[in-house]
């Protein structure tokens, strides 16, 4: 494929050269003519046969099969027929009496700068260095043949080919540099493209393992705990339904009433995967309304106390307070065993800080790996998640402190 495309754009280069050779050898013709010296005869042969070569190379550009055949070898016969062409018709169709003038030279010397280009273009330094001296030696052997060495014009022609020999060397070397170093950044971006779809790749897998793990703290922290909850409630019911149908049918109703909020938070869950209460209400008043439901529910007694303005904090710490608070609770309640519970926002200068604490039983930190619990591995992912660090304080008998730090919130 690269190749065939090194290929069309070589074919197009050579279109182009052809038609500025054929279009600055009609330039050339018209001033030739004009500014010729009368009784000077116009050199027909000439023009018609670089006006010839430029009209074959333009067509084998366009013969695709052609360049297929030739493979490598077709550019190098193309610069060296351009090369050839000007300098052999110069001196083959010229006489001692016709001479071409100054103008006819500087016109070979156009063209060789046209082949000088397409060399320097896809060859290297040392491809531009031999086709400068071959040139140069081309010309002085076709000088030596056909003008006398003593003559004013073998010094005039000598002269031109040694700017010719200099000006062409630091031509070639400039267009040769500026095409090595393209040639290097192509490359270089190619890796680089080639490393960014391997990063995207390696992005998207990560961000499906994270939205994965995201959705798995999402829907332990409603259904899972709507159904823990619901599950105690039942199993309460069951026990009382012979003993006290009474309080039997009050604890029914408390799980109808649950079952119907945990069924509204687990569509909002899945439908936004974020909190609603915070869009609505704010970090503050969203968890000052869900704290005192739990600890409704709970029978616990309520100390509460957050800022009423907290500085401007992003979705995802938001969304991880609200959350962490969340889990932290709904332990209390469903675990615990406690009769108080304390829940504090505060927020000092560059750090936002959450407390949960009660006066429950404890529970033993970091369960048995085996063991499917959520929960605490939950709030440690999401503390993580932005930046922020979790500690548990918690002992038999003695209660539990669940704290959030996070840290540059502004």
């Amino acid at each position: 494929m690269k190749e065939t495309e090194a290929k069309v754009s070589v074919g197009q280069l050579l279109r182009i050269a052809a038609s500025l050779w054929l279009g600055y050898l009609l330039v050339l013709a018209v001033f030739d003519w004009n500014l010729s010296p009368r009784g000077r005869p116009f050199l027909y042969g000439y023009y018609i046969m670089n006006g010839l070569t430029a009209l074959l190379i333009f067509g084998l550009a366009l013969w695709r099969q052609g360049q297929e055949r030739l493979g490598r070898a077709f550019l190098p016969l193309m610069i060296i027929l351009m090369s050839v062409s000007p300098i052999v018709g110069k001196y083959l169709l010229a006489s001692d009496e016709i001479f071409p003038g100054p103008l006819i030279s500087i016109g070979v010397q156009t063209i060789l700068l046209i082949a000088l280009v397409l060399t320097a273009w896809q060859y290297r330094w040392s491809h531009v260095a031999i086709f400068c001296l071959g040139t140069a030696g081309l010309n002085l052997g076709m000088l030596l043949l056909f003008v006398e060495p003593v003559t004013r014009l073998f010094f005039f022609e000598m002269i031109i080919t040694v700017i010719q020999i200099f000006s062409f060397l630091v031509i070639g070397y400039f267009i040769n540099t500026l095409m090595t170093q393209l040639r290097a950044q192509q490359q270089s971006l190619e890796q680089a493209n080639t490393q960014l779809v391997h990063y995207a790749s390696t992005l998207e897998h990560l961000t499906i393992s994270r939205e994965r793990n995201r959705m798995a703290r999402e829907l332990h922290d409603t259904l899972a705990h709507t159904l823990s909850g619901l599950t105690v409630q039942l199993e309460t019911v069951k026990a009382y339904w012979h003993i006290d149908s009474a309080a039997a049918q009050k604890m029914l109703d408390k799980s109808l009433e649950a079952t119907r909020s945990g069924l509204q938070e687990t569509r909002r869950a899945l439908k936004s995967l974020r909190a609603t209460p915070l869009d609505d209400l704010g970090l503050s008043l969203a968890l000052r309304r869900m704290v005192e439901s739990a600890a409704q529910r709970g029978n616990l007694a309520l100390e509460f106390s957050a800022p009423e303005q907290l500085p401007s904090l992003s979705p995802d710490v938001e969304q991880c307070i609200y959350r962490v608070a969340q889990e932290a609770v709904a332990n209390v309640i469903h675990h615990a065993n406690a009769k108080n519970l304390q829940v504090q926002l505060i927020h000092t200068g560059q750090e936002i800080l959450l407390q949960v604490c009660d006066d429950g039983q404890g529970f033993k930190l970091w369960p048995d790996p085996s063991v499917d619990h959520f929960g605490l591995p939950g709030m440690q992912e999401r503390a993580q998640l932005v930046g922020g660090e979790l500690t548990i304080d918690s002992q038999q008998g003695r209660g539990a402190k669940v704290q959030l730090s996070i840290k540059d919130v502004e």
